[in-house]
């Protein structure tokens, strides 16, 4: 399907799979090579995704992993304003996602340092989906429903509560990794291609997450291979949108993805 968003002023035009490269100004992500907290770490790695082919930059400054200690909303604030002044420096034209679930650092990211999309990584709240309606950027509505039933019944709700305040652009993220077992997991990306019903982009991120390292029996480290093969099956079943730590590996199965249809 064509989808578009309306990003700095402009369509941005989803019919071709776009790659979003992670910035985690965080000490303590999942993946230990993902971790960038200098300045000059940032700015490498802002360049580096941009470089690669990456259409998006999605910075976030709270770790969701599991067992991690959440960032206090000053923490995360301040790492945020920091990583968003110099991927701003680096690149003013880039497009920027804001990875967080709280209101009023969504609000920061966007009125003060030009950020083009929320990437809410929660269920989402009434008071976030006020806040993006207000703010009017693009929105990444994430699921932690374990089946494909309850991901698509939260969706058409909540759904319908963003276009009732006014939002326009969504975006949906099923969530791997989110409220799910191992085997729930696979079995929502295999029926990922049912959620194009709501007529509405997918964003998928599976990158060297948990259910590739524990179902191969590797580290985070080890899961660049199972990681590409699951972001094909991702693009083979309607992905409009990948979410990673690898960007040249990502940008490599788009294209690959798209030749089968030449």
């Amino acid at each position: 399907m064509e989808y578009q968003i309306q990003v700095k002023g402009r369509l941005m035009n989803l019919g071709k799979p776009q790659v979003m490269g992670i910035l985690n100004a965080t000490p303590d992500s999942f993946y230990s090579e993902s971790r960038q907290q200098t300045e000059k770490q940032i700015a490498e790695r802002a360049v580096q995704i941009a470089a690669q082919g990456g259409s998006i930059i999605d910075v976030g400054a709270c770790s969701t992993r599991p067992g991690a200690q959440q960032a206090s909303p000053e923490d995360e604030t301040a790492r945020l304003r920091t990583a968003l002044a110099i991927v701003r420096r680096e690149l003013p034209q880039a497009v920027v996602s804001v990875d967080t679930f709280r209101p009023e650092v969504a609000r920061m990211a966007v009125e003060e340092y030009g950020a083009d999309i929320v990437n809410d990584v929660s269920e989402g709240s009434i008071e976030m989906f006020r806040m993006v309606a207000r703010l009017r950027v693009p929105y990444i509505l994430m699921s932690v429903q374990p089946t494909l039933r309850d991901t698509l019944l939260a969706f058409a709700q909540k759904v319908q509560q963003l276009h009732a305040l006014g939002q326009k652009d969504i975006i949906l993220d099923p969530g791997f990794g989110f409220g799910k077992t191992l085997e729930q997991n696979y079995q929502l990306l295999n029926q990922l291609d049912h959620l194009s019903v709501l007529g509405l982009p997918l964003l998928v991120g599976v990158s060297r997450k948990s259910m590739i390292y524990r179902q191969l029996g590797v580290t985070p480290d080890e899961a660049l291979n199972g990681t590409t093969v699951l972001n094909t099956v991702a693009l083979a079943k309607g992905a409009t949108i990948l979410r990673v730590h690898d960007v040249r590996e990502a940008i490599e199965a788009v294209k690959l993805t798209e030749s089968l249809t030449l």
